[in-house]
């Protein structure tokens, strides 16, 4: 191995670590992010009064109510 080459290695696992893909290669396609089902609420009037979970305190509107709860 020449110093050519342990230069190359060293550039690439530099790029590497910091994210960038080496050199000759394409960047890698972005990650598409989406929502999952149980992140979604329902439209429910929101209430100044009694909680619909918890009748024995007033509402706070924390939107467990609206949603799956998890």
């Amino acid at each position: 191995m020449n110093e050519d080459a342990v230069r190359e290695i060293v550039r690439e696992v530099l790029a590497r670590r910091a994210g960038m893909p080496p050199t000759g290669t394409p960047a890698p396609a972005p990650v598409r992010l989406s929502t999952h089902m149980s992140h979604g609420r329902y439209t429910l009037p929101e209430s100044d009064g009694p909680c619909v979970i918890e009748p024995s305190v007033m509402c706070n509107h924390c939107g467990y109510c609206q949603s799956h709860g998890h």
